[in-house]
């Protein structure tokens, strides 16, 4: 039904930024909630930031005052600007989409994802 497509990871150093986008298909886009979530290797996935479908924003603590999760709903995409990057973001990122925002903050059950893009952060 949906298909999410995440763009924008890369290298950089610590201390620098860089800018995630997911595309969402459909006509509908305006009606999910939308979320990021990422998982370095080894680890268990974890909750970086979501938005509703009215704009309200959530983060995780690890990336409150760094991180800032905006959409463009005429575009169907979801970004996410990362600063202040630090070598514990490195991890996959993934874009998530939900019709209940409190769905992707808790991030089990979430009906939609992407399909991961690397971010690596080198001391």
């Amino acid at each position: 039904q949906v298909q999410l497509v995440e763009s924008g990871g890369g290298l950089v150093q610590a201390g620098g930024s860089l800018r995630l986008s997911c595309a969402a298909s459909g006509r509908t886009f305006s009606s999910y909630a939308m979320g990021w979530f990422r998982q370095a290797p080894g680890k268990e996935r974890e909750f970086v930031s979501a938005i509703s479908v009215s704009g309200g924003t959530y983060y995780a603590d690890s990336v409150k005052g760094r991180f800032t999760i905006s959409r463009d709903n005429a575009k169907n995409t979801v970004d996410l600007q990362m600063n202040s990057l630090k070598p514990e973001d490195t991890a996959v990122y993934f874009c998530a989409a939900d019709s209940l925002v409190r769905t992707v903050v808790r991030g089990t059950g979430v009906r939609y994802w992407g399909q991961g893009t690397q971010v690596t952060v080198s001391s």
